[in-house]
């Protein structure tokens, strides 16, 4: 467990090994809170995986008992010293930690998060921003801040992108904590393991997505988040587009071959 304490050291880590890049938030003491260094490095450690031809998948774990408790309160409640009570320190770090969510979902690679513990507030909004999820049966998931006084606005836009209309209602309106195995039949999560298991099956599943075309993967994630805001129509119309442009690139052509040959495909994703 690498498990820092000192001032300095950073609250994300980053190790890759055969085409996954596990990202881990570890800063336990916080409880891996989103605090404005915490979003920096992880926007910016994005961007590097999404030039990063290397990375096939991406896992996304946490040391410590919390996945993520959600925004750091404590750095949030010092700006209202400022002379206008923080309002626009509040609103440049809801931008920014929305733009780190959707470099999430605009990332080439899929996200698979690993959640052992709890994950609250903007850690809920992180979980359901990946691609994927494991959990822990440990893991409980959930967006308090209409217990104190702060509908979790920014966490909603994930949740209600995941979640049936009800689901993500009753978490928002209540704040109460949904276990994994809730969070499971939800749909938040797509798979839960014993406790201290999720990161192991996280990078199954990773290595598992590693193996196929990067370029297949690319195509279809893009393709998924773009067809899921149009109309059923243009819906149809894009994916029609998209599947006929796949079909002409090379690893369709040995995928298909290698399919009627009775062979293993040789990817070289493009």
């Amino acid at each position: 467990m690498n498990a820092h304490t000192g001032i300095d050291a950073p609250p994300l880590t980053r190790a890759d090994a055969d085409g996954v890049a596990v990202l881990t938030l570890d800063n336990p003491r916080a409880r891996n809170a989103l605090s404005d260094r915490t979003i920096a490095l992880l926007h910016e450690t994005l961007d590097a995986i999404a030039a990063d031809a290397s990375v096939r998948c991406v896992v996304l774990a946490a040391e410590g008992p919390a996945f993520c408790a959600g925004h750091d309160l404590k750095e949030m409640t010092a700006r209202r010293a400022d002379a206008d009570r923080g309002r626009a320190y509040f609103e440049d770090l809801m931008g920014r930690c929305s733009a780190m969510m959707q470099a999430i979902v605009a990332l080439p690679q899929p996200v698979i998060a690993a959640v052992e513990g709890v994950a609250t507030a903007a850690g809920c909004q992180l979980v359901a921003t990946c691609d994927l999820a494991v959990a822990g049966e440990n893991a409980r998931f959930a967006t308090p801040g209409v217990q104190i006084g702060l509908f979790c606005s920014t966490p909603m836009v994930a949740l209600s992108r995941n979640l049936s209309r009800k689901h993500a209602m009753e978490m928002l309106l209540t704040g109460e904590a949904v276990p994994a195995a809730e969070a499971h039949r939800m749909g938040l999560v797509n798979r839960v393991v014993p406790a201290g298991a999720a990161r192991d099956e996280a990078l199954a599943l990773a290595r598992s997505v590693a193996a196929r075309s990067s370029l297949t993967i690319k195509t279809g994630k893009r393709a998924f988040y773009a067809q899921a805001e149009m109309g059923l129509a243009e819906a149809y119309d894009y994916a029609a587009r998209v599947m006929a442009e796949n079909m002409m690139a090379r690893d369709a052509e040995e995928g298909i071959g290698a399919f009627i040959e009775k062979r293993a495909p040789t990817w070289e994703d493009r």
